[in-house]
């Protein structure tokens, strides 16, 4: 990719230089891409730099090798919602893991419109459920895309689509009331909206959900290294299970 000319949501942002900064973006055809912003620091880029924008952007190199260079117009600013912690929050998670969990110029066209829809609903929901459900789903979403997809759709152990309960910490797949009798202690509990059946209905549906995906996403997608991001999102655990406390 030496030029790229696309809409992108801005995803991180990194001091690079006296006035620079490095910004990784994520856009719909080529999706996670990194460029050099001179003058990225300034008091009037940084409003426009901030993850969770919209921006148009423009990135020229000279080769696929070097860094390329790039320039962002703001289109539709999120900065407003920063002020509710809640919501910055499940920004600042969403933003930092799609940055550091995605390899760089791959397409994932179907990422790219779950995470504008997300931060959309994260500015217009009515209750924190309904976007942090939402939440949940991009995290299902991203642990598929990079190869590690939970089998929700049959229970591991007898093929049984109805009555799937519980999802198995080890194989990821659904487990069903019958085939969990006795072990549900070891089992995440599956609500279901997880897997497409409805809305959740409530919040305690939403931390089972997250639940699951964080769980994987540490095991399968973070490895329990970038303890950093894990308690960027287990900070906004915390605040989500206040929020229904």
């Amino acid at each position: 990719m030496a030029s790229l000319s696309a809409e992108a949501i801005v995803c991180a942002v990194r001091a690079h230089g006296e006035h620079g900064a490095i910004l990784r973006a994520l856009t719909r055809e080529a999706g996670l891409v990194a460029g050099y912003v001179r003058g990225g620091r300034s008091r009037r880029l940084r409003p426009i730099l901030m993850p969770g924008n919209l921006v148009a952007l423009e990135l020229r190199a000279r080769t696929e090798e070097q860094l390329a260079g790039a320039t962002a117009e703001l289109l539709a600013s999120r900065a407003p919602l920063l002020a509710e912690p809640l919501a910055a929050a499940a920004i600042d998670w969403v933003t930092s893991a799609t940055a550091a969990i995605l390899p760089e110029s791959q397409p994932y066209a179907a990422l790219y419109v779950a995470l504008s829809g997300l931060l959309d609903a994260i500015g217009v929901a009515p209750s924190a459920r309904q976007w942090a459900a939402a939440l949940a789903r991009y995290e299902l979403l991203l642990l598929a895309e990079l190869g590690f997809g939970l089998d929700l759709d049959e229970c591991v152990a007898t093929g049984a689509r109805d009555h799937l309960a519980f999802v198995s910490p080890k194989s990821g797949g659904a487990v069903s009331v019958a085939a969990a009798a006795g072990y549900e202690a070891r089992l995440l509990r599956l609500p279901a909206f997880l897997r497409g059946a409805g809305a959740a209905e409530t919040m305690g549906d939403v931390l089972d959900g997250l639940a699951i995906t964080g769980h994987f996403l540490d095991r399968d997608l973070l490895e329990g290294r970038n303890r950093e991001l894990i308690e960027v999102r287990a900070r906004l655990i915390d605040r989500l299970g206040r929020a229904v406390a």
